[in-house]
């Protein structure tokens, strides 16, 4: 039966092997013409393949489900005038309650695309002097075609059937020439007496005449000489988009060339390359052919994570990079737990074979435990996240996910098989000496409940420190929190900044002017004040005649957050921060059937934010919108570590009944000390190229996950076990305890009762 069952689980081994290579040399060459490789399946968001985002906020009085069904006509109309501009990819999402978030990839000019699909866009005709004839809920459809008579192209309307009986009253007034024209064209030219004027937004698009009755459900716009393709095709697709249930004001909008953004990406997956090499070869070191076994299902891991991305169609951005680099550093602390828990087992003298068998029993309630905790915050983080932490967030998932499926099924069955090998199942093979002892381990004996006031100590000054420079300087925030724009423009060479800043000094910016790019030939121009589109393309017009750049090309992103952005990235931070330590605290109780187990580890959550925070206040750290998505997997990973501490603590509690309190959390402590070490360096090791190598808008995200990876693993070890300690010093951790704080009273009270009858005598 066991031979049988060893050469089943053989083949799955060769099976696994074999879908490895394969997938490795499909991701890098694809599978035949109509099959690309990976980098051509995966769908890039528009910091990477360039484009226009504009987040629009619709302004209406209507709230609950009305609100609900305004939202989604407006959601419609605009994707038909995306549609309509022959934009390919274009998404047009709800935000919230009354945003709608519009995406048009491969789009350079962003005035001209915003214009396109319109602020405020109400379609009207009027009569000559003015008369509301109709509005664009009268249009059913808008084409253009060929201009036999005139040439060039004409645009051809289709009306609804109440649309066609306005339009044929309105044509047969203006025909009749008793209009008295008061109206002017785009070119400010009054309008003739039988002209139909097109509005969009209070602006005229065009102002056709009538030449007689229109009484059809259909009509043609046409001109002598006709319109041109990109003429008639903007006037169509404007007509076609139909009237907005509801005026909309640009509050966010941002430009991001396809070069910035391939660069970004090049130097991305650079970094996460060598990255992932390092902790390969560190798993290696430390775990010998352990580590091969972990760097193999590693190697799985990333294959599968990509490759569900490409299935389920998700959007890979840079800060999606960032969580799956992140994801991979963490993938690592599930086999780091399922080796330690397999070592000590054969430490404590057991077979090979068996060790195995009750380690990864032993380690896979820690192992769910712990992911689970960093799924929670990942879960909340897309839920309240705005679209770019939402990429970070779905990959965060995602891989926390599969590294679970690998850890607990591809790792174990490669360790199961070198455990039954007689060749490769050996203590040696395993990482562990002849006589018991490993080859490579950190072997501590660290008093932490002795000493930890002096943590307290610590962690309480650089709180204060932080509150102290809160209170002199306050935070920095990023223009996604206050309000602002940033433009970023290559110059061709190296120019003074103060030149810059006086060629655009009549703007009235008061700008912070940075260089950025290869040989600092780029500069990165910020403001408070918020610039629309529009505005924007002044700005840049004036800096394009001044230096001779072209203001479209060399525009390399540009970006604007209305003040009412900021607000709403503060509100969602802390909702999500207090629902995700919610959430925890609920799942803490209920696998732990403890209350003082879920307190510690939120003061623990509530030490790494705060610390954090105080970071940010001392150094002037910029907050920024990626800095919502830190804290959160802060808080995610801080209660990962924590919860394996904990789980130790736990299981001891049972076996070891005679230790003291204070003996037995510091002996827990002691024993997953060498794992937070291990986690924290292959997280760490992960993410410093990336660091190095990255773009800025990476780096802000890197930041306080860095920053989170040395809070975590401090207040898991340091603050969050002594805190429980606290809590339950009183009533004692075990029976033993218990019983012998019974024991001592009633020594005490029988001495005290021997003393008084020696009196009494």
């Amino acid at each position: 039966m066991n031979q049988k069952k060893t050469a089943r689980r053989k083949v799955f081994a060769v099976l696994i092997v074999i879908l490895l290579i394969a997938s490795w040399i499909v991701s890098f060459t694809g599978a035949g013409e109509k099959f690309g490789n990976l980098g051509k399946q995966l769908k890039y968001g528009l910091d990477i393949n360039g484009g226009v985002y504009v987040l629009l906020e619709a302004d209406t009085p209507e709230t609950g489900t009305e609100l609900t069904a305004i939202m989604n006509q407006t959601k419609s109309v605009l994707e038909n005038r995306v549609n309509a501009m022959g934009i390919s990819e274009a998404q047009v999402s709800i935000e919230g309650t009354n945003r709608l978030r519009v995406e048009m990839p491969g789009v350079e000019n962003a005035q001209e695309a915003i214009e396109q699909i319109g602020r405020t866009a109400q379609l009207q005709f009027f009569l000559a002097d003015g008369t509301l004839a109709l509005t664009g809920e009268g249009i059913s459809d808008s084409q253009i075609a060929n201009d036999t008579t005139n040439g060039g192209y004409k645009i051809t309307i289709d009306f609804t059937s109440e649309g066609s009986n306005l339009f044929a009253e309105a044509t047969e007034k203006a025909y009749s020439g008793s209009v008295e024209p008061s109206m002017t064209d785009e070119e400010g030219n009054v309008v003739g007496s039988s002209a139909i004027v097109i509005c969009l937004d209070d602006e005229v698009i065009s102002a056709p005449l009538v030449h007689e009755k229109i009484n059809s459900r259909s009509c043609e716009i046409t001109r002598p000489g006709g319109f041109t393709e990109t003429e008639a095709s903007s006037l169509s697709a404007l007509i076609r988009g139909g009237a907005l249930p509801a005026n909309l004001t640009e509050i966010n909008s941002s430009v991001q060339t396809a070069t910035i953004g391939a660069n970004a990406l090049k130097l991305s997956v650079k970094a996460g390359i060598i990255g992932l090499a390092l902790v390969l070869i560190l798993m290696v070191i430390v775990y010998g052919m352990l580590g091969v076994i972990a760097d193999l299902a590693l190697l799985l891991y990333v294959q599968f994570v990509l490759w569900i991305m490409v299935a389920i169609g998700s959007v890979l951005t840079l800060p999606g990079i960032a969580g799956i680099i992140l994801s991979i550093g963490m993938a690592v602390d599930s086999n780091v737990i399922i080796f330690t828990r397999i070592r000590e087992e054969i430490q404590k003298g057991k077979s090979v074979r068996v060790a195995v068998d009750m380690g990864y029993h032993a380690a896979l309630s820690t192992v769910v435990d712990a992911q689970t905790t960093t799924l929670v915050a990942a879960f909340v983080l897309y839920t309240f996240g705005t679209t770019s932490v939402k990429g970070f967030a779905l990959t965060l998932m995602i891989g926390t996910v599969m590294s679970v499926v690998t850890a607990v099924f591809i790792t174990q069955l490669f360790v199961n098989l070198l455990a039954e090998s007689e060749k490769f199942g050996t203590n040696k093979m395993f990482g562990v000496n002849d006589d018991g002892t490993p080859r490579f381990s950190w072997n501590f004996n660290i008093k932490f409940i002795e000493n930890r006031k002096k943590f307290y100590a610590l962690s309480l000054a650089v709180i204060l420190i932080g509150v102290g420079a809160f209170a002199f300087k306050g935070f920095n925030y990023g223009i996604d929190f206050t309000g602002g724009t940033m433009m970023q423009l290559e110059m061709g060479e190296k120019v003074d900044i103060d030149e810059v800043k006086d060629t655009i000094k009549d703007f009235d910016l008061d700008p912070t002017i940075v260089y950025a790019g290869e040989g600092n030939t780029q500069i990165v121009i910020r403001t408070i004040k918020d610039l629309k589109s529009a505005e924007r393309m002044e700005v840049i017009d004036a800096i394009a005649d001044k230096y001779g750049i072209d203001d479209e090309k060399d525009v390399l992103a540009s970006e604007e957050f209305g003040p009412t952005v900021g607000k709403d990235l503060r509100a969602n931070a802390t909702k999500s921060i207090l629902i995700a330590a919610l959430c925890m605290l609920i799942y803490i109780r209920f696998r732990f059937k403890n209350w003082q187990y879920g307190l510690a580890a939120v003061a623990g959550l509530a030490h790494d934010v705060l610390v954090a925070l105080s970071l940010y206040a001392i150094f002037r750290i910029t907050i920024n919108n990626p800095f919502i998505a830190g804290i959160l997997t802060v808080v995610g990973y801080s209660i990962n570590d924590t919860i394996v501490v904990f789980d130790r603590i736990r299981e001891n509690s049972k076996f070891f009944k005679k230790k003291q309190a204070a003996e037995l959390i510091d002996t827990s402590i002691n024993q997953t000390l060498s794992r937070s070490i291990m986690t924290s360096l292959t997280t760490l090791v992960v993410m410093i190229p990336l660091f190095i190598m990255a773009s800025s808008e990476l780096r802000s995200f890197l930041i306080p996950l860095m920053i989170g990876v040395f809070t975590g693993t401090y207040s898991s070890i340091f603050l969050c076990s002594p805190v429980f300690y606290e809590l339950t010093k009183k009533e004692g951790i075990s029976k033993y305890e218990d019983n012998k704080a019974k024991a001592d009273k009633a020594r005490k009270k029988s001495a005290k009762r021997r003393d008084d009858e020696g009196i009494r005598l």
